[in-house]
Parts: structure tokens; sequence; C-alpha cells
């Protein structure tokens, strides 16, 4: 049979590869005395609150499980636009605000309607690899830039102004970033969509972890530069609703019928049952709640980063949202007589039964060097961790 060359450019995903690895010793080790930790994957270890479950089996019981509009439920794009104004005082207006099956798709309609076959995307390095695929997948390339720690492993101005070619059509950051955690300062921010538009490009911003900043100094919407910046967002991080499949776009007016014909005949719309359940993110009682979550991956962080540095696993940058944590391993991956990141997850995994992230997904700029723990896990899981981790390097 034969494969699209399309297909065949999307690389594996590694990240899964370590999964199932570590999976399968997860089931030898359940009943031991150290079962498996896993400080993999980017998955909140919180689900919905009760009145997002509430609200889901409501709208299951009284029948509402049709199609909505492709572009989703007015009420809840109204109640996405309300937030904006209450949590970064800025205005976008609800018809600007597109559904959509997750932020996967919102990524997925946005490169099929801006991106051109042979286009180019700058994107960091190191940076989340499904949205290098969504660019690669609709014909266009990804050209990862090299970012340092001084430059918070985020593109900057200067560096887009000379990385841009006759081929670059715009754009892709992520800011709070996967695998590292940290965002774009906005002065910044404004200078690279300023380079960008004088070259009538396109900026395109993953803000899925926005929910999630730590820092008033950098958790601010890009959609307050102005509205020609594209945010893609999801109920799935802040609003702990992964498997739930939810996500919005945010676009300009003139995109929005485009962005919905698209829809309409690639995914006809959002699960009708998430949307009326995730009208419920946006009571009080709900914020409050997501407000002491918040509160607690904060907490995380600040307890294990430290620990992460004491033992040698170096965090070059503190991150400032999400729950991620960045570590160069070099060091103790000497001291155990291996090499490089991917060896350590191994090791680690073998010998702590811990699952943590090694680099490779995420690029190639010395992402060799690092591995990424999750810190969207308990405290008590947290804590173990460093125990394990602790107890390996001094063997």
């Amino acid at each position: 049979m034969r494969i699209s060359t399309r297909a065949q450019r999307i690389e594996p995903f590694y990240v899964m590869e370590v999964a199932k690895a570590a999976g399968v010793l997860a089931r030898e080790v359940a009943h031991t005395d150290r079962p498996m930790i896993f400080l993999n994957i980017g998955e909140p270890d919180f689900t919905a609150p009760p009145l997002v479950q509430e609200a889901a089996a409501r709208a299951v019981r009284a029948g509402a499980t049709q199609y909505t509009q492709a572009t989703g439920l007015d009420h809840l794009r109204e109640r996405i636009s309300g937030w904006y104004k209450q949590r970064f005082n800025v205005d976008v207006p609800a018809r600007r605000i597109v559904v959509t099956a997750g932020a996967s798709a919102a990524l997925q309609l946005a490169c099929l309607a801006l991106i051109e076959s042979g286009d180019e995307i700058l994107m960091p390095d190191p940076s989340y690899p499904c949205n290098r695929h969504f660019v690669s997948a609709a014909d266009g390339k990804a050209v990862l830039v090299p970012t340092t720690a001084e430059e918070r492993f985020q593109l900057t101005a200067a560096k887009v102004e000379a990385a841009w070619t006759d081929k670059t059509r715009g754009v892709l950051l992520a800011s709070p970033s996967n695998p590292t955690g940290t965002s774009i300062a906005p002065d910044e921010l404004r200078r690279i969509h300023e380079v960008v538009s004088q070259r009538g490009g396109i900026t395109l911003i993953d803000e899925i972890y926005l929910g999630l900043s730590y820092d008033d100094a950098f958790g601010q919407t890009a959609l307050a530069i102005d509205d020609n910046v594209i945010s893609i967002n999801s109920f799935s991080k802040y609003f702990n609703m992964t498997g739930w499949r939810l996500g919005w776009l945010v676009v300009p007016e003139v995109l929005v019928p485009v962005v919905e014909r698209l829809a309409q005949n690639l995914f006809i719309c959002a699960s009708t049952v998430s949307q009326y359940a995730a009208l419920a993110c946006f009571e009080a009682e709900s914020i409050a709640e997501y407000e002491r979550r918040r509160a607690e991956f904060k907490a995380r962080r600040d307890w294990f980063i430290p620990q992460l540095n004491a033992l040698g696993l170096n965090v070059p940058v503190v991150p400032d949202g999400a729950f991620y944590a960045w570590a160069d391993c070099t060091s103790v991956a000497d001291k155990l007589g291996i090499s490089g990141s991917w060896d350590f997850a191994f090791e680690t995994m073998k010998r702590a039964h811990l699952a943590v992230t090694p680099g490779r997904d995420f690029g190639t700029a010395e992402t060799a060097k690092f591995v990424r723990f999750s810190t969207a896990s308990s405290m008590a899981h947290l804590q173990e961790s460093v125990e394990r981790l602790r107890a390996m390097i001094a063997q």
C-alpha cells in the first residue's frame, strides 16, 4: 500500500515510545513497594470540577446531544469572550471565537486556512512537536530557530527578522511553552508581531497554558496587541478537561467564515456535551476552584524546581506557567555513566521506577541534554520522585 508523502513527513512521537515502555514496566512493578510514578505526561491530575460534571450529565439527560453550528454554541462563545474581559481585561468579541474539537483542531484549521504548499513557519527550538506537524500536514514547512536560556527558550524579534526569507509565511509561538513552561515578555511579543506584520505575515500563538500563568508580568494574552493576532486555546489545561476534547480559536473577523467552512467539512462541530459542560467552567464557583488548583500547581513548582537544582538537574529558566520543568541532565548522566537524556530517561525508568520525557521530540538545539518533568502530578508523587532520584544518583 502506498503511503502519502504527507504522512511520511510526520515523525514518530517519541514521548509515546517512552510512555509505552513505562506502561509495560508499570504493570510489572504495580504490586511492589515502588510502583511507577509518571512525570512524563502533561495532563493535570485534577479532573473537571463538580459543576462541569453536573452540566454534562444534565445535557445528556435533556437530550442536548445533537450537532451545534460549526463555530460552537453562541452562549459558550459569549462565556469565553467574558472570560477574556474578566481575566485579562481584553475585549474579544464572541463573533471572532470559533469553538473547536480541542486545540489540535484549532491548530489544524488555522494552518489549513493560512498556509500554502511550501510556506515556511518560524518556530522556537525547543517547542512542542505536534505544532510543527500541523504545519507539515498543511504542506508547509516548520523552520526551527535555536533559542537559549537567556532568551527564555523563546523567539525574539531580532531572531525572527534574521530568519525571515521570501518563503516565510509567519510564526507559530507558544506562551507559556511546552516543554519549558516559559513565556514571551509582552513587549517582546509586540516587537515580534511588528516584524511579522511589516512583512505581511501571520502571528499564530498557542496560549493553551495561559490560564496557568504564575507571574503577572507574563500572564497576558497576545490578543491585547491587535485584532490580527491568531490565538489557539483549550479547555484541557487550566480548565482540567483533557479528554473532553474542547478548545477554541480566536481569529480576525474576516477569517471566521473561512474557518467555519473548513470546520463544517472536517469536524462538523465540537462535542455538544462537552460544550454544554464547558458553560459551567465560567461560574464563580468553578473559577474559584480553578484558581485554587492554579495555586497548587505553583506550590508544586516552587518546591520541585529547587530540589532538581540541588540534585544537579539544572533548570536554567524557572517556568512562569504551565506545569513543566526543563532540566539539563548532563552532569547527572555523566555520574551515571550514560549519554544524553534519552538514555537518562530509560535508566530513570528502570532504576527509579520514574517516567520522565527526554528532549528528543522537542527539537535539535541541545535538546538531547534536557529532560522534561511534569509537575501536573501530586505533591506526594513529586516528593517521592525526588527521593528516588537522590537514591539513584547516590548509587
